[in-house]
């Protein structure tokens, strides 16, 4: 005798399949490691810092 399958839990399943194979392969292709992250955002902290100490007052 063959298992009874859910269909609608059998289509859910395969969705979040294919979307969790998709989410890997967009990580892997624009995904940034959590220390690039933090360099780029220390960066762009420095850079604000460094326009604002330069801004003229009274103008």
């Amino acid at each position: 005798m063959a298992e009874i399958v859910n269909l609608r839990q059998a289509k859910k399943q395969a969705a979040r399949k294919a979307a969790r194979v998709k989410g890997d392969e967009n990580a892997a292709k624009f995904g940034r490691s959590k220390a690039e992250r933090v360099l780029q955002e220390a960066r762009a902290e420095k850079a604000a810092r460094d326009l604002d100490g330069h801004r003229r007052d009274g103008d």
